[in-house]
């Protein structure tokens, strides 16, 4: 990656506003209204083979057997399919760092290292600069889709569009008025959700709120170690679950690229060296007892995940950190971003820079599999006070507000590293914007569908194969 100065040529809010407003004249906000797939637009499989063939063989048909449980769960695992479409349309050149996947189940509540419990995003595997537009893009298309699968009608769905889009526009605004380390500084921890729980959700959804709150601070490391570990003639070992969880032990010689212990000992000495000298001196109090590899998510599956048991004082003092494989960002063939030479450092780099409070263990490392495959990895603990949205639990009610959350957040995001005045100036202070990405969600939700069915038919044809049950 390229490493700019760090003082950048000062340009004054009113220069800065006429920017954003310059783009608006280059790309309206009427712009983005809609979408519609030419008629030499890619076939959506072949994007999802072309990343299934660096992936671990065996776990492919699990991957796409899980990308065809729903409409939902099929986008979730095409962030891919999506860059493609958003890099072939015209963007405002208002660059960020992009989440690159800000669909709405990859915000939640996170433990910060104060131990506040904090609402932020959770995945940046595809991060990277781009266009503000893209990430508002994805997560308004989430809600039209969350909220079909719910049964919502239109203007349900509508309205949980709009209140994100429309929390997004009138936080950038915000940020727009504010110092640079107040706008570095800001967070949404558990004060502010009491905050709008008092002012804008019902009794039950205050009700289902708090008990989401509550329910995340008992996410902890040590409920991960007592559910994924157990007690055995060796001491204490990560337990077995295949094809989701398999020992080390048991994959000698697999298509994973990995077959030995050393492999890993040298991944997470790689990865210690990534991190800061008093986390540094915190890992060496820490010794290496089990590795097994784990599949994680839908999009993800296939990557190379490994968990790590180490304990530390006795069987009582663990801590469980998870390797997982860093491709080439989605976005890396369609924004003409910072290209990176170690992908785990381009994640670590892209959570750092967006992300309010990240993971004291967030690493990266490079290794060189038995195959002779060169792969990089991010590390970072397993569990730590997670809560995980359950959209299809959620009323229409619910649906706006977890919206509004979920925009407000992703402003904050974009306004650490990019510049919340132009992009104010751009959204201005009407709802064209917000009414605009209503349609274009409508529109590329129809599509999500469209290509949800390509992949069934495909595994009808026996062109791919998913896994059975």
């Amino acid at each position: 990656m390229t490493v700019p100065s760090p003082f950048t040529t000062f340009m004054s809010p009113a220069e800065r506003a006429a920017a954003g407003r310059e783009a608006r004249r280059r790309v309206p906000r009427s712009a983005h209204a809609g979408f519609e797939a030419g008629p030499d637009r890619f076939d959506p499989v072949d994007v999802l083979e072309r990343q299934s063939a660096t992936r671990v063989t065996e776990l492919v048909p699990l991957r796409y057997a899980r990308m065809l449980e729903s409409p939902f769960r099929f986008y979730r695992g095409a962030a891919a399919i999506m860059a493609a479409d958003l890099g072939a349309t015209t963007d405002t050149g208002l660059r960020v760092q992009l989440c690159g996947d800000a669909h709405l189940l990859n915000f939640r509540l996170l433990a910060s290292p104060e131990r506040h419990l904090v609402f932020d995003i959770n995945d940046f595997d595809e991060t990277l600069a781009g266009p503000f537009e893209w990430d508002v893009k994805r997560l308004a298309a989430s809600f039209a889709i969350a909220g079909r699968a719910n049964g919502f009608g239109t203007a349900e769905q509508n309205g949980a569009i709009e209140t994100c889009v429309r929390a997004y526009r009138r936080r950038m605004r915000d940020f727009a008025g504010m110092r640079n380390l107040d706008i570095w500084y800001a967070q949404d921890d558990a004060d502010h959700m009491r905050e709008l729980m008092a002012t804008s959700m019902s009794k039950e959804a205050r009700r289902r709120t708090a008990k989401a709150t509550a329910s995340a601070r008992t996410r902890t490391h040590m409920q991960a170690y007592a559910k994924l570990t157990r007690d055995t003639a060796e001491g204490r070992r990560i337990t077995p679950d295949p094809p989701l969880i398999t020992p080390l032990r048991d994959l000698v010689g697999d298509s994973s690229g990995h077959g030995r212990e050393e492999d890993l000992r040298a991944v997470l000495e790689g990865y210690a060296r990534s991190l800061s000298s008093e986390r540094r001196h915190l890992l060496r109090r820490y010794r290496l007892v089990d590795i097994a590899r784990k599949v994680v998510g839908v999009g993800s599956v296939g990557t190379r995940c490994w968990i790590v048991l180490l304990l530390g004082r006795d069987d009582d003092d663990p801590l469980l950190l998870q390797a997982k494989e860093a491709q080439e960002s989605v976005l890396a063939a369609h924004s003409g971003g910072d290209r990176y030479d170690n992908q785990g450092r381009r994640v670590v780099a892209g959570q750092r820079l967006i992300q309010t409070t990240s993971d004291i263990l967030l690493g990266w490392t490079h290794t060189v599999g038995l195959d002779g495959q060169e792969r990089d990895f991010y590390v970072r603990q397993l569990r730590d006070w997670k809560g995980i949205a359950q959209p299809e639990t959620m009323d229409p009610d619910l649906l706006r507000l977890f919206g509004r959350l979920c925009g407000a957040s992703l402003a904050r995001a974009h306004a650490r590293s990019g510049d919340p005045v132009a992009i104010a100036a751009y959204l201005g202070g009407g709802d064209r914007f917000d009414r605009s990405l209503t349609v274009f969600a409508q529109a590329y939700a129809d599509q999500n569908e469209r290509d949800f069915a390509a992949l069934g038919a495909a595994v009808r044809s026996g062109r791919v194969h998913a896994a059975a049950g």
